[in-house]
């Protein structure tokens, strides 16, 4: 199975960016992974939210194909603890399916249609972050969940 975060808009941080590829590096080692940059909407400043969520949610959509699982990580999802989210993710990893789809939106969240599409929404907390800091957690969740089912010492209850 191979595993994808897609995330829309770079991270112009430059301390998130370091602790982001650290994570996406480590994640590397257990599984296959790819992460995904959506360029900024051009023209954003000018269209409604409605509108920019819509033009996001077409280039999100236009890659994942049938039977592709498609998550995304959204305010209103399932909440897991860590051993939680390690053992959902054994699950998609023994279920067969080929690539597993996370995705993290814009500044205002998915359109109707990723909504639709989707499989799974998981919220990383009732907090709200911005999008720029979920991908720097949920990297550490995902690298943690791997660490978790290969029974190494990262996690500690």
């Amino acid at each position: 199975m191979k595993t994808y975060l897609v995330m829309v808009g770079r991270t112009s941080d430059p301390w998130l960016n370091t602790g982001i590829s650290d994570y996406f590096k480590r994640i590397s080692r257990y599984i296959p992974f790819q992460d995904i940059v959506i360029p900024d909407i051009k023209k954003a400043k000018n269209l409604s939210e409605n509108l920019l969520k819509e033009k996001e949610g077409e280039v999100i959509l236009k890659n994942i194909l049938p039977g592709d699982v498609l998550v995304i990580l959204d305010e209103k999802g399932r909440e897991f603890t860590s051993r939680q989210f390690a053992q959902w993710m054994e699950k998609q990893m023994a279920s067969g399916i080929k690539n597993l789809w996370f995705v993290i939106g814009g500044a205002y969240g998915f359109s109707p249609e990723v909504y639709k599409r989707a499989d799974f929404k998981i919220s990383l907390s009732q907090m709200t972050f911005s999008h720029q800091m979920v991908r720097l957690f949920f990297a550490e969740q995902l690298y943690r969940s791997l660490t978790i089912l290969n029974n190494e010492p990262y996690h500690h209850d």
